[in-house]
């Protein structure tokens, strides 16, 4: 099973371009399920069962895994079997009459404008480390893309003229996102006497560096983040992905088309997307409750 294994995973990664942290995410699906295959006695494909399958979401069931990581266990073992059907290393697809178990999802945290301007506002701009962290923040806010989008960003991938950042998503896929004015002035004054500051010999044509000359990581970013956060004297728990739900949000309360928000996000599914009009509709919700005095 092992090699069939190897097979789906260099599959997925060639044929659907998934990005590194998905292909290992699948990869230790598939190893806890061959790992409980084997504890079974099954030894071959050909022998999994629908009950068998049942058995191994059960223990995972037992062992506190969410309803959520259960949900994307299943999808993975769905897919690795379809596909071992497909490339006939085995005669049948035990998990046709499995169902994917529904999770609730949790409303993302998400920044009032107010708490956003205490973020943005908390950085020293004399210092240029400081400056390109608060030019990261008030990108991420101003384009909802990912960290992991933004650490890659390079210099020909901002059009500061025309206003607009080229943003390469998971499997690669490329989307174009405006720039507004704010953003736009920080990028400039960063592009043109920060940056060199901070970029000293390097050769790189990546947009946001360390004070090494280097590209920054996901973790070195987040950690920042979190640090702005408290020195802004926010309660909220802030993640790198607190800036993307709350571009979300503020773009939807304000009128914004799904679609539009949808195409900028990088979804490929809209009802990723409309989570965000969950939070939106809650945030109404509690004003309503505080100022109606009737509520």
């Amino acid at each position: 099973m092992e090699e069939v294994r190897d097979e789906y995973l260099r599959f997925i990664q060639l044929e659907k371009g998934l990005s590194a942290n998905t292909i290992a995410a699948y990869r230790r699906d598939l190893n806890q399920y061959i790992e409980f295959l084997n504890s079974q006695k099954v030894g071959q494909l050909d022998f999994v069962t629908r009950d068998i399958i049942q058995q191994c979401f059960a223990v995972r069931h037992d062992e506190g895994h969410s309803a959520k990581s259960i949900a994307r266990f299943t999808s993975t073992i769905r897919s690795f079997h379809q596909f071992a059907l497909r490339e006939r290393y085995t005669s049948q697809d035990p998990t046709v009459l499995i169902t994917t178990p529904k999770y609730e999802r949790k409303l993302p945290d998400v920044l009032s404008v107010d708490e956003v301007d205490k973020l943005l506002s908390s950085f020293d701009l004399s210092k240029a480390n400081d400056y390109r962290n608060r030019t990261m923040l008030e990108l991420l806010y101003a384009t909802g893309m990912r960290v992991s989008e933004l650490i890659f960003v390079e210099i020909q991938d901002i059009n500061l003229v025309m206003g607009f950042v080229k943003v390469f998503g998971k499997g690669n896929k490329e989307r174009i996102i405006p720039l507004g004015e704010t953003v736009i002035q920080y990028l400039t004054h960063y592009l043109e006497e920060v940056r060199p500051q901070l970029l000293k010999k390097t050769v790189t044509d990546v947009l946001f560096l360390n004070l090494h000359g280097k590209p920054l990581s996901r973790q070195g970013v987040w950690k920042m983040i979190k640090q702005a956060g408290v020195k802004a004297g926010l309660s909220k728990r802030l993640t790198p992905h607190t800036l993307r739900h709350s571009f979300a949000t503020h773009l939807l309360e304000n009128g914004a088309d799904l679609r539009a928000v949808q195409e900028m996000l990088g979804h490929s599914d809209i009802s990723t997307t409309q989570l965000y009009t969950h939070v939106s509709s809650t945030q109404i919700r509690k004003i309503y409750q505080s100022y109606h005095p009737r509520a």
